[in-house]
């Protein structure tokens, strides 16, 4: 009777035991943990990352490599100003050239923020682990509004002057002279072809 209970105790025992390995196994994977892939830490500083998060993608040339580790505030005493630093982690095969760029991009024009590197050219530099790339920052939204303004701004401005008639597409526009001109030229050239081989005399140079 003893025995019969202590087999039953076994078989539920490793029962529990699968069930775990199985818990733990759909834990690490949905989590999307690192733990059977070995890899190293680089360092992003950045003035501004436009709402990049942890856990954001880094793509080195278009392809994921790792991701956001952690993010934080550095101030930097040469520079006088605080500064975004981004702690990525990258898998060991990697190899990131030391003149590589990196910035923050979007997938399409409301997607996710990741970190793309764009690979450098210097193949006998790469980046040690812990090394820090300087990213160039991307554009804030509002200057981007205002961009645009100008730009707006700038193509009202335009408009008005043609239709006053001034500068040069507002004269070929409204101001005839320039088409009888044009005519004017093309007629002559029509009866004096040859003007278009000859070549001007060139002045004599005063001593």
């Amino acid at each position: 009777m003893i025995f019969g209970k202590t087999r039953l105790e076994l078989k539920v025992g490793i029962f529990v035991f699968i069930g775990l390995v199985i818990l733990v196994t759909f834990v690490l994977l949905i989590g999307d943990f690192k733990t059977w892939t070995s890899g190293y830490s680089i360092n992003f500083m950045f003035n501004f990352v436009n709402g990049v998060k942890i856990g954001a993608p880094v793509r080195f040339a278009g392809v994921d490599i790792g991701e956001v580790k952690d993010i934080e505030f550095v101030f930097l005493p040469q520079e006088k100003k605080v500064k975004v630093k981004m702690i990525g982690w990258v898998k060991e095969e990697v190899k990131i050239p030391i003149d590589s760029t990196v910035w923050v991009n979007t997938l399409g024009l409301l997607g996710e923020k990741y970190v793309e590197i764009m690979p450098g050219e210097d193949h006998n530099n790469y980046l040690s682990p812990d090394q820090t790339l300087v990213g160039a920052d991307p554009i804030a939204m509002h200057e981007m509004a205002e961009l645009a303004r100008r730009i707006a701004g700038n193509i009202d401005e335009s408009i008005v002057k043609i239709k006053n008639k001034e500068g040069t597409v507002g004269r070929l526009l409204y101001d005839d002279t320039v088409y009888k001109e044009l005519e004017a030229l093309i007629t002559d050239i029509r009866k004096h072809p040859w003007k278009l081989l000859s070549q001007p005399k060139e002045k004599p140079k005063k001593r």
